[in-house]
């Protein structure tokens, strides 16, 4: 058997020997996911307040929920954006599990300049995710905090207290977008590249049931709360 077909085998078994061991015991595996999944929300959502509070807002009446009632088109393009933003982290997961673990084994039989090439696509491979990643977190921050700026403007609020009220189906939706994310960051810290691929499928399986409940809070929920914090 060739080291690329012995990759493939050896991926797929480590995938199901992760995702038994998981199934056994969820709870560690789940915590930590969860943890460093709302740890990055947060930071995100500090990251948002900061770029809210210096943005200038933009006057068009944008607003969903105060100056219109949303619909379940709002709900279809929330989910439609959030399913971008998992597909990103997803796929960062799946590179990671291929730079990781699947190229070092394919490597041993290359040579020469080939050898050399494998030898280092993993660890640049590694590099491009994770910058990938802090663009993703970037330009959301940016993007978001803009968004709050303007709602916030016309709500005659504070971003602090608008995010305070939006903050129910907010942490819901980046803990869950982040789940993927958490488990690199994890498997990456204990070298344990090889999970990845099953982390990817049990994290994208809990964030898309998450992701459609935070899109019912945020078009119908969230208003009310807005409205409340309004007085």
């Amino acid at each position: 058997m060739d080291a690329q077909h012995m990759a493939l085998v050896q991926g797929w078994d480590r995938t199901r020997l992760a995702l038994a061991g998981w199934n056994r015991d969820p709870g560690p595996a789940l915590g930590r996911w969860a943890a460093g999944g709302l740890t990055v929300a947060l930071v995100l959502l500090v990251g948002v307040w900061a770029v809210a509070s210096v943005s200038t807002p933009d006057p068009s009446p944008l607003a969903r929920g105060a100056t219109r009632s949303g619909t379940w088109s709002d709900v279809a393009s929330v989910l439609w954006r959030n399913s971008l933003v998992l597909a990103l982290h997803a796929m960062a997961c799946v590179a990671g599990f291929i730079a990781g673990s699947s190229l070092p084994l394919v490597a041993q039989e290359k040579r020469g300049a080939w050898r050399v090439i494998h030898d280092r696509a993993g660890p640049l491979a590694i590099a491009f995710v994770a910058g990938a990643t802090l663009f993703s977190l970037s330009t959301q921050a940016y993007v978001l905090g803009a968004s709050a700026s303007t709602v916030a403007a016309h709500l005659h609020i504070s971003p602090a207290r608008l995010l305070v009220a939006l903050a129910p189906h907010a942490l819901l939706e980046l803990t869950a977008l982040f789940l993927p994310l958490a488990a690199w960051i994890m498997a990456s810290r204990r070298g344990r590249w090889d999970e990845l691929l099953a982390a990817t499928l049990v994290t994208v399986g809990l964030a898309v049931p998450a992701l459609v409940v935070a899109a019912l809070l945020e078009v119908y929920v969230s208003p009310h709360l807005v409205a409340f914090v309004r007085g």
